[in-house]
Parts: C-alpha cells; sequence; structure tokens
C-alpha cells in the first residue's frame, strides 16, 4: 500500500457495538484497506483488518469505539501505512438519521455533533453510536475534515402524501413525525447505477429497488426522484427483515401493553431485535433460514413465505404508484445472493411483463447484471451496492467545496 492517502478517503460506519470501515479512492472505487470491528464493549471484542493483500485478525477486549478505533489505527500502521501521519483527502461518516436538518452531506462541526445527537430521539438505537464515532475520530484525526452523510437524506422531498402519516397533524408538526425512510445512500447509488447498466437516462426511468439485508427496504423512484419508501419515522416500517418484522398493526403495541403488561423497553425490544425472521423462525441469517427451509421446518418455511408476501404486496403498490416500471433492482446481501428470493418475489408477473431468466438468476457472476430474458418488457437486474463508494464521493465533493 502506498504512503500517502491525499487522494484517499476514509468511510467510517459505526453501529452500537461495531465499526466498519474503508479507505478508498473515490474517483476509481479502488479499496486500500477495510475491516470490520465487533462486540465493541464485550468481554472479548474482534477485528479483521484487510490491506496489501493480508488479513489480520485479532480477539482482544474492546473497551469503547475510540479503543476500537485506535486498534484500527494501529492495523493500518502494522500493515504498511500509518493512517495518522500520512492524512486523509477527509472521513466520511454514515449516519442514519438526518431528521428535518440534514437533506444533503454536511461538513461536520461541533454544532453538527451537537444536533446529531438531538436527533437520538428519533434514532435512539442509531444516531447515539453514529456520534461516538465521530467523536472518536475526530480526536484521533485532529484537523482532517469530515464530513456526515445521512442515510435519510435521498427520501427528503418525497410528495407530501406519501411521506405524510394521518394523525394529528398539531402532534405530527410538534414532534418531526413524518416518513423518512432509510438506506437513502443505497437506494440513490444503486438507482444510478441501473441507469448505467441500461445505458438509460435517469430522467426516463420507473424504477423499484429492493434493498434486501438484515434491514430491508424498498423504494419507489421515478426519474431519478424517490416517491415512496417502504421505511418510515423509524427502520421498523415497511418489509419484513431479519430481527424486525416490519409493518404490523399498531394496536398490537396497546394490546401486549394491557394484556402481557409490556413495557416501552420490551415493546423496543420485542420490535427490533425479536421480530422478522428470527421472530418466526429462531435464527436471521437467510442461509441458516434456507437449511432449515431445506431440512423440513414448517416455521422456516412459514418465515420464507411471508418474507416473500410481503416483498409483492410492496412490488404491487409501487406498480400501481409509478403507473408501470422499466426495472426492477435487488441488491444488499439477500437480493445480490439469494435467487431463491428473487425468483419467488417476481413468480407469475409475465402479464405485467416481469420475468426473471433461471440461468441469468442463479449464475456465479458477482457484477452488476440483467437476470431477466432479453425481450421481457422490464429489466430485472441485480446490481452489488456500495454505499462506501457513495459516502466517499460525497465525501470529497463535500471538503473540495469548501476547500
Amino acid at each position: 500500500m502506498s504512503n500517502t492517502a491525499d487522494d484517499l478517503v476514509l468511510v467510517i460506519n459505526s453501529g452500537s457495538s461495531s465499526i466498519k470501515y474503508q479507505l478508498l479512492d473515490p474517483e476509481t472505487g479502488a479499496v486500500a484497506a477495510s475491516g470490520l470491528v465487533e462486540r465493541i464493549g464485550e468481554r472479548e471484542g474482534a477485528v479483521e483488518h484487510r490491506a496489501g493483500g493480508r488479513t489480520v485478525e485479532r480477539t482482544e477486549a474492546i473497551a469503547d469505539h475510540k479503543a476500537g478505533l485506535r486498534l484500527v489505527f494501529d492495523l493500518f500502521a502494522e500493515t504498511g501505512f500509518d493512517l495518522a501521519g500520512a492524512g486523509v483527502r477527509a472521513v466520511g461518516h454514515r449516519v442514519v438519521h438526518g431528521g428535518e436538518v440534514f437533506y444533503e452531506p454536511t461538513l461536520i462541526t461541533d454544532e453538527v455533533v451537537e444536533e446529531i445527537a438531538e436527533l437520538s430521539a428519533l434514532a435512539p438505537l442509531h444516531n447515539p453510536a453514529n456520534v461516538t464515532g465521530i467523536e472518536s475520530t475526530r480526536e484521533l484525526l485532529p484537523g482532517v475534515p469530515q464530513v456526515a452523510v445521512f442515510d435519510t437524506a435521498f427520501f427528503h422531498g418525497l410528495p407530501e402524501a406519501a411521506k405524510t402519516y394521518a394523525i394529528d397533524a398539531k402532534v405530527a408538526a410538534a414532534h418531526g413525525i413524518r416518513r423518512y425512510g432509510f438506506h437513502g445512500t443505497s437506494h440513490e447509488y444503486v438507482s444510478g447505477r441501473v441507469a448505467e447498466v441500461l445505458d438509460h437516462d435517469p430522467g426516463t426511468l420507473r424504477q423499484i429497488v429492493f434493498h434486501l439485508g438484515n434491514g430491508a427496504s424498498a423504494s419507489a423512484i421515478r426519474g431519478g426522484k424517490p416517491i415512496d419508501t417502504s421505511m418510515g419515522l423509524t427502520p421498523l416500517e415497511g418489509l419484513v427483515m431479519g430481527t424486525r418484522g416490519g409493518d404490523i398493526d399498531p394496536g398490537i403495541i396497546g394490546h401486549l401493553v394491557r394484556s402481557a403488561h409490556f413495557d416501552m423497553g420490551q415493546i423496543e425490544e420485542l420490535l427490533n431485535r425479536d421480530s422478522g425472521i428470527k421472530g418466526l423462525s429462531g435464527v436471521n441469517d437467510f442461509r441458516e433460514l434456507r437449511r432449515l427451509i431445506d431440512a423440513g421446518d414448517a416455521a422456516a418455511q412459514l418465515a420464507y413465505d411471508v418474507y416473500i408476501h410481503r416483498l409483492r404486496r410492496y412490488l404491487g403498490a409501487y406498480l400501481v404508484e409509478l403507473g408501470g416500471v422499466d426495472a426492477i433492482t435487488f441488491t444488499a446481501g439477500v437480493g445480490e445472493n439469494s435467487p431463491d428470493v428473487r425468483a419467488d418475489a417476481l413468480a407469475g408477473l409475465s402479464a405485467f411483463g416481469i420475468e426473471v431468466d433461471a440461468a441469468r438468476n442463479t449464475a456465479a457472476d458477482r457484477a452488476a447484471r440483467l437476470i431477466s430474458p432479453p425481450e421481457a418488457p422490464v429489466a430485472v437486474l441485480v446490481v452489488p451496492t456500495n454505499e462506501e463508494l457513495a459516502i466517499a464521493r460525497a465525501a470529497r465533493q463535500v471538503v473540495s467545496g469548501n476547500s
């Protein structure tokens, strides 16, 4: 690896007990180094660092995010790169919730950090961890410009009818209640790549994008702009996910409070960590779910059927909202790696011009690609997401505009 990073951007994605990171060239997308710190604050943490063709793994107690990042910096140096000494062009941070305040990449200042922290009421599981990662990185890389890139930004301009909840308008206004949407960095990046793959002006395309990972969301995009998305005020709404159930009757919450005497902590734990695929089958890894299904596990099969049912419900809704569709795209861990999900979600829709070619769908190709028959009116694609590259490019643009 080169001993200079003048043209590189460090991207940090700080979770509640983990840190994902990449050092990459925002122009070419080439990754100089990447890694993952896990189980921060537990008895035994772990880090995997990849750089220069080497993979270094460590298992040790990692007290907090600052300790995790310091370990990352040490591993950079160990693999031939002094991150603090050589300097980087910028640091880009993924921040989950920008509320009404932040809807474009933003140069981080003390005031910005305070406002992100205040938005924790809207994302109590995410924004505090994002703030911790930002504060720790600013201490370790003083003087390096740092940029916040918000998951909600792409959906900031949703049409009023799509972003408005039908509750008391004064209550909604007083408490910032609206549809914000999440995974926006991924939806924006992937929809842009679709236009490139199809060699079409994005302004002419009607798209549906399914971001299917442990968290999952769908978006309807017309002319490069989103008109609807499945996640709402929080990332709980919408599709069935790994540990989140997505859409439920809100009356279930009152029922559990009255009948089971749940408090809000138990409600949030249920909805965030014990629902979705895990709640129905006992596992949240799709590979394990597939193994259980193949072994004849009825609960696993039901979990999969509910998952597909919800995908198809959103597909139908967005098909109507868009007045037809030109491209349907699958991305993220499950979307990119599960041919069964793609085929089952779109089965029986040839009357709408939607078909999946079996050979293309099951091919081992990892690149962005079409999986629909050549003659199909609707293009069906698999497009690997690259949120880190999108964040790096956004950070570079902000820094260049402020230099």
